[in-house]
């Protein structure tokens, strides 16, 4: 299979996202949003119930799951001194609402998520894009600049932080906007190769 790789300036078009297929390697440049919180994904689930405001416009965004440690300047500013996915399994209860209900063409972490996200990808137009497990120092170096902070009452790995990013990557299309996930190909192969291995030790057993 050849690799296509993409340059990609965001907010994203559903075009751009729909030529993108599973395995593909993706480099961001514009603006993402970030947060890493169990509680910060109830709360923009809130905001669909219209509990309260969304802090930010998140209409063709890529919302990732990513944690950070962060340095906070005496003038409120922040800084990112490293980030790092987080997995976002966690999150299959809230992604089939959020990623229609917020209008998002991307999303990512570590570890996938599951076929009824994937559904919901493929009905609305988006993507998950798998970043590098342990790749602090890759992801950082994409980092420009915070350039907001949604929910600042928060502590600071749930918040929303909107980040000027360029050349953020590589990543790596994990489920594609027509609902193919590299997870459950991934799945389907171990299985296979379970089934195998058990057949020829049964054989070599009964032999």
């Amino acid at each position: 299979m050849t690799l296509r790789e993409h340059e990609l300036t965001l907010p994203l078009t559903e075009e751009s996202v729909r030529a993108l297929k599973v395995g593909d390697i993706v480099y961001l440049t514009g603006e993402i949003f970030a947060t890493a919180g169990m509680p910060t994904h109830d709360r923009l689930l809130g905001c669909l119930d219209g509990v309260e405001e969304l802090p930010f416009d998140l209409q063709g965004a890529a919302l990732f799951h990513l944690g950070s440690l962060n340095e906070e300047a005496e003038d409120g500013s922040l800084r990112i001194v490293y980030m790092n996915p987080t997995t976002s399994t966690r999150f299959n209860p809230h992604m089939p609402r959020l990623i229609p209900g917020l209008g998002l063409r991307a999303t990512g972490g570590k570890g996938g998520l599951n076929a009824e996200c994937a559904r919901a990808m493929a009905e609305a137009g988006c993507v998950y894009l798998a970043f590098l497990g342990g790749g602090a120092e890759i992801i950082t170096a994409g980092i420009r600049k915070v350039t907001g902070i949604g929910w600042p009452e928060m502590i600071s790995h749930y918040r929303i932080a909107r980040i000027e990013v360029e050349r953020l990557g590589p990543l790596t299309v994990g489920i594609d906007a027509h609902g193919n996930s590299i997870y459950d190909e991934t799945t389907d192969a171990a299985l296979r190769n379970r089934d195998a291995i058990l057949a020829e030790m049964r054989a070599a057993r009964e032999g």
